[in-house]
């Protein structure tokens, strides 16, 4: 039996429970990227790369691969929560790993928040007497009430969210085959587009958008500490999540273009409507506004579980107030303060644009993806009396710090000067914490890094 982590504080014996396994740990990826996110931006990448959206999801796998590779040696030898934060803490001390947090704080904050609000949405158009933000309260309590709970309820909640997803996906891939029986189809029209944008900068441009797709193998991460044996099954399940999805991703894009091709629909945020007609009429496009609610409902339970143990992790380190932020539940051994605080922050979702929304989240998630990868090359590459592989700990992480460069590069003028503006404030709040600088912030003590 793989013995309990337990995590210094100064506050206490806090310590999250281990009751994950590999299917839990692959499942909860799944559930919290949503394998029918791809239709929440499929118009807006379609136009962006001119019929593109396939070769643009193989292009940010590519690069979610090689950064994938670089999370998992990092929980390896680091099983701890806190993700990008705690690997970057450990690699470049207590100040770098705060600013890492903080930059993973704007797309998990935000991802909840976006889930609630297509939700409220999607359930609007289908029961439009019911208004938007009934629906959005309505999730946003359940939500809570199940990860204050705990863990368990949301790995249950997640599987079945999931399995009806995969029935739509085989649903969904009957009817696209179906309708394309017998007609005369260009099957590389998904990868060569249509030739309104062409060239490699606008195919760059959808895919540092996609990169948002893939942030669930990141928080699969966040559950090192509660997971039977983290060392073992998180690298497996951040791999398996990155590439099942991914292949997922792709497919269910190619079908889609296949079925309308070009790279202009009548409306563009519900493109994915469009598809559904043409491919199984009514029926699909029903069954697809159901899935689609039910995984967004799943991905806010699974980012709102690990936004909160960011939090809470951040909390325990006197980064954020211990006292509310880095203690656990007795009764639950969840992080019931920093869930609360998420589902606070996610009221913004009755007030705020979904376009609005969308823009806020790609810049923190290419920052952490960075960090993550030059964590690897200080820990294990450049770390004395360390051994080496430079293959593994030097290639992987340099081509996947250098595709998340590129596609950062590739955001729009709007996410880089509200994501700067973002970071900006962090290195505010970390100056008032430091005292300029002229201190260095307490850290948990790692007990089973190594």
């Amino acid at each position: 039996m793989t013995k309990q982590h337990h995590t210094s504080t100064a506050g206490g014996d806090d310590q999250l429970r281990r009751v994950l396994g590999l299917p839990a740990l692959v499942f909860f990826g799944l559930v919290y990227m949503v394998p029918l996110t791809i239709f929440t931006t499929y118009g807006i990448v379609t136009e962006t790369t001119g019929g593109r959206t396939a070769a643009a999801y193989l292009v940010t796998l590519a690069a979610m691969l090689f950064t994938a590779a670089s999370y998992g040696i990092m929980v390896k030898r680091y099983p701890v929560a806190g993700s990008a934060y705690s690997y970057t803490n450990i690699a470049f001390g207590a100040n770098v790993g705060f600013l890492a947090g903080w930059s993973l704080l704007l797309d998990y904050l935000f991802i909840p928040m976006i889930n609630y609000l297509l939700i409220g949405l999607f359930l609007n158009i289908a029961f439009p007497a019911v208004p938007a933000w009934v629906f959005v309260l309505v999730s946003i309590g359940l939500v809570t009430v199940l990860n204050v709970i705990g863990i368990r309820s949301v790995a249950k909640a997640s599987n079945l969210i999931v399995g009806a997803q995969v029935i739509f996906i085989a649903v969904f891939i009957a009817l696209s085959c179906k309708s394309l029986g017998g007609a005369a189809v260009d099957w590389l029209a998904p990868l060569a587009g249509d030739g309104s944008q062409p060239g490699f900068d606008p195919l760059m441009a959808g895919a540092a958008v996609l990169c948002l797709s893939f942030l669930g193998f990141d928080a699969v991460s966040t559950l090192a500490e509660e997971t039977r044996d983290a060392r073992r099954d998180v690298p497996r399940a951040i791999m398996l999540t990155t590439l099942v999805a991914g292949a997922l991703f792709t497919l269910l894009a190619y079908l889609s273009q296949l079925a309308i091709p070009g790279s202009h629909f009548t409306n563009t945020d519900t493109a994915a409507s469009e598809v559904m007609l043409q491919i199984g009429g009514q029926f699909l496009a029903n069954f697809f506004t159901a899935a689609f609610v039910a995984g967004s409902l799943g991905s806010a339970l699974a980012s709102q579980a690990a936004v909160s143990r960011i939090i809470y992790s951040m909390g325990r380190d006197r980064l954020l107030p211990e006292r509310l932020f880095g203690t656990l539940s007795p009764r639950f051994g969840t992080p019931v303060n920093a869930t609360l605080l998420v589902s606070v922050v996610s009221l913004v979702a009755l007030v705020i644009s979904l376009e609005t929304l969308a823009s806020l989240i790609s810049f923190g998630a290419l920052v952490a993806f960075s960090a993550v990868n030059m964590a690897v090359l200080r820990t294990h590459l450049l770390a004395k009396g360390q051994a080496k592989n430079l293959l593994l700990h030097g290639l992987v992480p340099l081509v996947g710090l250098a595709l998340t460069l590129w596609l950062w590069t590739s955001l729009s003028s709007l996410t880089l000067t509200i994501g700067l503006a973002w970071f900006g404030l962090g290195i505010a709040y970390l100056l008032v914490l430091t005292g300029g600088l002229r201190r260095t912030v307490k850290v948990a003590d790692f007990s089973e890094a190594g």
